[in-house]
């Protein structure tokens, strides 16, 4: 076994890839389709909010991206000034403004686990893999931050308690009706991660027997040598 295969995995025959095309076909073109999967990902809204007020009984919309907010921000900002919420563009600022970078560089990392035909490939794939629950975590995170600084100088702070609004379905605060959903790109993410699991299930499906063989042939010169 050389330094490359401990690290890569072992290389399938030419004659097995020959018979059994199919077998490392799979894990191929799935991990390869869960990472285009959540490049297009960036280009569609994560989550959208609509919110009802007395003045706005139609409803005011903001559509979160992963890198932008865009909407009724400037109206929405105006009346949570009210109850002492901070500007909606002050939430995960960082995070924005790294999104774009950071997911380019975990659909590398998907599209490298095809070419690691060991147990390396999952590790590479985890931040992929983990990507729409870190979406919602970070979400909760900045809406309960919102919610539960409200600015004790603003105008109707003292009829608004301190809350959480909600990241999924209705929630209240004072005369506001808030609905928030989650869109087209938070969807992508999920499927790419489904692909993602389908890819490793066929990944170990493939490469497995070659590994064990490897592991196998590899202690059996161990032992002659010794």
């Amino acid at each position: 076994m050389t330094e490359l295969e401990k690290i890569l995995g072992p290389r399938p025959p030419h004659d097995l890839l020959e018979q059994e095309r199919l077998r490392f076909l799979l894990p191929t073109v799935l991990l390869g389709m869960a990472a285009f999967v959540l490049i297009v990902s960036i280009f569609q809204p994560y989550w959208r909010l609509k919110l009802f007020a007395p003045q706005y009984p139609q409803g005011l919309y903001v559509y979160v991206y992963i890198n932008r907010l865009e909407g009724d921000i400037q109206e929405i900002d105006t009346l949570n000034h009210y109850i002492g919420m901070r500007p909606l563009e002050e939430a995960a600022s960082l995070e924005r403004s790294l999104s774009i970078f950071i997911v380019g560089v975990i659909s590398l990392l998907v599209i490298a686990a095809i070419y690691v035909h060991n147990q390396y490939a999952a590790l590479l794939t985890l931040p992929a893999l983990l990507f729409p629950f870190i979406f919602i975590g970070d979400m909760y995170y900045w809406m309960r931050n919102f919610g539960q600084n409200l600015d004790p100088q603003a105008p109707l702070r003292n009829t608004i308690k301190p809350f959480v609004p909600p990241i999924y379905g209705e929630g209240y605060v004072g005369q506001f009706k808030t609905i928030a959903t989650f869109e087209n790109g938070f969807y992508l993410a999920v499927l790419a991660s489904i692909l993602i699991l389908a890819g490793l299930y066929f990944h170990r499906e493939a490469y497995k027997p070659l590994v064990d063989t490897m592991q196998h042939a590899d202690k059996h010169t161990s032992h002659e040598t010794s």
